[in-house]
């Protein structure tokens, strides 16, 4: 396992925290049914990540194509 250390400004830690909880909220609200559980910060950054990752693992999976276009949304052709 790698550790990957970021420096990401306040406000942004402040939204990821706000997304967390929301994340959390709506995994409390279907019972269980999503896909990684409850979050915090760093689960939703691993998640993050990974389906990043599934840009070149799997370029064809929901998570892969989504984050691509994400990734050609900034301009970036992969």
């Amino acid at each position: 396992m790698k550790r990957i250390v970021i420096q990401v400004s306040e406000e942004t830690v402040s939204n990821l925290r706000a997304l967390a909880v929301r994340c959390t909220d709506e995994h409390r609200r279907q019972k269980g049914f999503t896909s990684h559980g409850e979050q915090t910060v760093s689960k939703l950054l691993v998640m993050l990540a990974e389906d990043a990752a599934m840009v070149i693992s799997r370029p064809g999976s929901w998570e892969g194509s989504n984050m691509a276009q994400v990734f050609q949304s900034h301009g970036y052709e992969v």
